[in-house]
């Protein structure tokens, strides 16, 4: 089994459950994907971290740090940058708040973000694109420059298309139906 198929197995079996659901988006769905359950589990973290760092390494953006908005981004961002340690080119791990703190400095993105730093943003599971949208705009708004998102699930509602149309590429690990396809077999 390679590492795509056990992360997906791994999605399957911990994160998505059958029913009735309301989204954050406010969508109405048949399945629940709680990444998180994987995303922060030993097996999930590496698995993550080598696909995820994989991927970006392929495209060929140009990257100094990942991150997203909390808490979905939070452990894949933080496994990309584990799992890069080791290489040539260690990338850096941020997190965007949902709102600036409103005491100290005032911030929005926490962590080691730098201004100018050429950003992917990352996203557990990406439905209308809203949360990476949020976090694009907070990170152009602190002089980050996207270079593009990477969802860890794409559950394929035009999430991806609505990002995209802002003129930010979207790569995804996994697409929901190949986690249905699992949960089927």
């Amino acid at each position: 089994m390679t590492d795509n198929e056990r992360l997906i197995r791994l999605l399957a079996e911990r994160s998505t459950k059958r029913g009735h659901f309301t989204l954050a988006s406010g969508k109405q769905s048949e399945y629940y994907i709680d990444a998180r359950l994987t995303t922060m589990s030993p097996e999930g973290l590496s698995l993550i971290g080598r696909l995820a760092l994989s991927r970006l390494r392929e495209c060929g953006w140009p990257v100094d740090s990942v991150g997203g908005l909390t808490l979905g981004a939070d452990p894949i961002s933080y496994a990309i940058s584990y799992a890069s340690a080791s290489s040539s080119k260690p990338l850096r791990a941020f997190t965007v708040r949902k709102e600036a703190k409103p005491h100290g400095i005032g911030k929005i993105i926490e962590g080691p973000f730098e201004k100018n730093d050429r950003v992917v943003v990352i996203e557990d599971v990406i439905t209308t694109g809203g949360s990476a949208l949020r976090a694009i705009e907070a990170v152009r708004a602190e002089s980050g420059t996207v270079s593009g998102v990477l969802a860890l699930v794409d559950r394929e509602e035009g999430g991806r298309q609505a990002i995209e149309a802002t003129g930010v590429r979207v790569i995804s690990i996994v697409a929901a139906s190949q986690i249905i396809r699992a949960l089927e077999t």
